[in-house]
């Protein structure tokens, strides 16, 4: 009878032993990241929760981000117990950086913002009119958050950036109980790349139908626009910058503004340097390798008379000598946001359009520029 009892024990231990297995093996079961584009985002879907994982937040970052988005207060597997846990859908946050408020208004969402730092940036209308109202508070400058004000609106979320991993603001927000999710769309070397970090956004606010909607038709619009130029041959040749402090920084070969002048078939002089960044350069040796080019997208100045002010060497240039130097920062908000440094990485389709009707103004003759200004 014991070895019988002692029987059924061992049998009894095994068969909860391998449901228990079972079942937490069914709990941490996710679904395909769905992320096509951005390569600093991750989003796998679990059972009420969402691993979110952040990489290369940062120029030769080495460190990974993972967040737990939980839903309906469920219970997070073992797996996962010792990372952030954000309960969603959120409904207060703090963001930091300006690109973000447009993914925050394509979902709907603006209302939910409470905080954020140098509210002058912000250009968009329908987040002013929430700080004219007083419903989003002013918190200083993005490396030194106003704690005392952060801490007091206690948002659901703190979005922000890095630019290396010291960030000993964000380290005593998170030490008072600020859950805190940094993000890298900046870090992104693709125009639909920054556009897909809409999902992140989607996840925390429980819009993630809405994210995947928005940013399918951004694809789709963008793979248009780059079929209008697909067998376009003429390809004029482009200058991007100005000086800058006796220096012209021209973006390298591999940055996100290369990118667009490759789809919108216009020759970027520089496209042959190599890295993502950007190369300065002396006035004389800019112009030795530019003063014939057909096309020059520069800084934001009034007139092409002001910029012959600026710097009288400005009208060697073949570009300037025909009228075809063009702007993206001239168009600004009522408190002096660039509309462009806000909105263009979520509206990837519009910038590139806005390169098609400049290098091949005659593919587009009845489009309207949504960012770009010709100088006069």
């Amino acid at each position: 009878m014991r070895h019988f009892y002692l029987f059924i024990f061992t049998f009894l231990s095994f068969f909860l032993f391998n449901c228990k297995e079972k079942t937490s093996s069914q709990e941490v079961t996710l679904t395909k990241n769905n992320i096509k584009y951005a390569k600093s985002l991750s989003i796998e879907e679990g059972k009420d929760f969402t691993i979110v994982k952040v990489s290369n937040a940062w120029p030769d970052s080495k460190e990974t981000f993972t967040y737990v988005l939980r839903k309906n207060n469920s219970q997070i597997p073992s797996t996962y117990s010792n990372f952030p846990v954000i309960d969603v859908p959120v409904k207060s946050s703090v963001v930091t950086s300006t690109t973000i408020i447009p993914f925050l208004e394509q979902l709907g969402i603006e209302d939910k913002l409470v905080g954020f730092p140098d509210t002058n940036l912000i250009s968009s209308e329908k987040t002013r009119a929430l700080i004219d109202n007083g419903k989003i508070t002013e918190l200083g400058k993005n490396e030194r958050l106003n704690i005392e004000k952060t801490i007091e609106l206690n948002p659901d979320v703190l979005v922000s950036f890095c630019v290396d991993n010291v960030n000993p603001t964000l380290k005593n927000l998170e030490q008072n109980g600020i859950k805190i999710v940094i993000q890298a769309d900046w870090m992104e070397q693709t125009p639909l790349g920054k556009a897909e970090w809409i999902k992140l956004y989607g996840a925390l606010f429980g819009k993630e139908k809405e994210a995947n909607e928005i940013f399918t038709s951004i694809e789709k619009n963008y793979n248009e626009a780059l079929s209008l130029v697909q067998n376009q041959k003429n390809q004029p040749t482009v200058l991007l910058g100005s000086l800058y402090q006796d220096q012209w920084f021209v973006p390298n070969g591999n940055s996100w503004l290369a990118y667009y002048l490759k789809d919108a078939k216009g020759d970027y002089l520089w496209k042959d340097t190599k890295g993502t960044g950007s190369t300065p350069l002396s006035f004389e040796k800019v112009l030795e390798t530019a003063h014939l080019a057909n096309k020059w997208i520069t800084s934001s100045f009034d007139s092409l008379e002001d910029m012959k002010k600026i710097n009288p060497n400005y009208a060697a240039f073949e570009a300037y000598k025909k009228g075809e130097v063009y702007s993206f920062e001239v168009i600004k908000g009522k408190t002096g946001g660039v509309v462009y440094y806000e909105k263009s990485p979520s509206r990837p389709d519009l910038v590139l359009k806005d390169f098609i009707k400049i290098f091949h103004p005659e593919l587009m003759k009845d489009y309207e520029f949504t960012f770009a200004t010709k100088i006069k």
